[in-house]
């Protein structure tokens, strides 16, 4: 049964990548279909981040009151009524009715899932579930790249949506295997749980919340510009091309999390992150050197997803050791918030300055979240130890 459930689990993840690598894939076709600047698909961007944190911050009160299996059905629902209702939009300003399930669905899931796995499984498994969500997130942008040279963005969207409903089905079928003795046991950890606000003046978790804030700001512009980035350095890409390269990010993630999995229980979440961060600051470099051919910056990027890897699950594996498991959903929680704050406003931000800069500055946006994303994390350790609560 145990072993079903995983599983099930490590299939919820590929469910939590499908959707985030779409729109940046499929961005340079649609904003020609919609007769839009470049710059809007911040918008889009940002209005589903803008929902996704609504749903965070309400994820320690869902995770008290409903199981996380429930959590999760309903989340993958609003997320396939989402990705329908990208597929049939026909103006731009449609995609903000249908950003709002598509949101509120991922932040819901993220922050329940990421609790029951922190606080039931190691560090490992951690690594290798998130290598998961980037198996999702690696797919989509070849459903959409498939898409557009046999038929329209739109499709992308709808062909997701029935890879969504598959696992959908799947997780409905499962329900079984979330055993009642481990309802009781999830419900007696977290029936004293601490509030958001009392988990705030925690010593360190305002730093980590910087953090993960710094770290998704970097991650969420390469979600979405990646293919930008192609298509305004580089001549002679066809469309379809340029669709794929959204997948060398995640391709990056899924490997940096593969590697991570067999090696975290061994290194530690700390000096994991640690060797994640300074590998996607060799990649920012790579990317940065002029090339006229796209090899090079494609190499770049998948170094950068590589890196960045580690970084997201050994953060979230940390809660329930750094600030103990009274405080973790409500961690849990406050990170995802940061983090999908991080994810609405930077990517929109870049996309107003390579809009008056131009794209090329990509390099330098992101060395700078990486920077502030070990900076911010170090000081947070420091915190935490001073408050009796090492865990290296």
């Amino acid at each position: 049964m145990g072993a079903l459930l995983l599983a099930v689990i490590y299939l919820i993840f590929i469910s939590l990548g499908l959707p985030d690598s779409l729109l940046g894939s499929g961005w340079p076709t649609m904003q020609a279909a919609f007769g839009v600047p470049s710059s809007y698909a911040g918008y889009v961007s940002m209005t589903i981040s803008f929902m996704t944190i609504i749903s965070a911050l309400a994820s320690p009160r869902m995770i008290k009151r409903f199981h996380t299996k429930w959590i999760v059905i309903i989340s993958i629902l609003m997320t396939v009524l989402g990705l329908l209702g990208f597929s049939v939009s026909i103006t731009y300003w449609m995609l903000f009715l249908f950003a709002v399930p598509y949101g509120l669905g991922a932040g819901a899931i993220d922050a329940s899932v990421n609790h029951y796995v922190a606080n039931h499984y190691s560090s490992s498994v951690m690594n290798f579930l998130h290598c998961f969500y980037g198996v999702g997130a690696v797919i989509s942008p070849y459903i959409m790249a498939l898409a557009l040279s046999r038929a329209r963005w739109n499709e992308g969207y709808r062909w997701t949506a029935f890879v969504q409903t598959g696992i959908l089905l799947v997780c409905i079928l499962s329900l079984p295997l979330w055993e009642k003795n481990e309802e009781k046991s999830e419900n007696a950890e977290i029936k004293d749980s601490a509030g958001i606000k009392k988990t705030l003046a925690v010593p360190g978790v305002i730093l980590t919340l910087i953090s993960f804030f710094a770290y998704c700001s970097g991650e969420a512009t390469c979600f979405l510009w990646t293919p930008s980035y192609f298509a305004g350095t580089k001549t002679g890409l066809g469309d379809g091309l340029i669709a794929s390269f959204g997948s060398l990010i995640f391709g990056g993630l899924m490997l940096g999390r593969l590697i991570s999995g067999f090696i975290s229980n061994t290194l530690g979440d700390r000096l994991l992150i640690r060797i994640g961060i300074a590998v996607e600051l060799l990649g920012i470099l790579i990317v940065s050197i002029p090339s006229s051919h796209y090899l090079t910056a494609a190499a770049g990027f998948v170094i950068i997803g590589t890196g960045m890897g580690p970084v997201y699950p050994a953060i979230q594996h940390m809660a329930p050791y750094n600030f103990g498991k009274k405080y973790s959903a409500a961690v849990i929680g406050l990170q995802m918030a940061s983090a999908y704050a991080g994810s609405t406003f930077m990517p929109m931000l870049f996309g107003i300055l390579q809009q008056h800069l131009g794209i090329a500055i990509m390099p330098v946006y992101l060395l700078i979240f990486a920077v502030l994303n070990i900076s911010f994390l170090e000081l947070s350790y420091r915190k935490a130890d001073r408050n009796g609560k090492d865990n290296r």
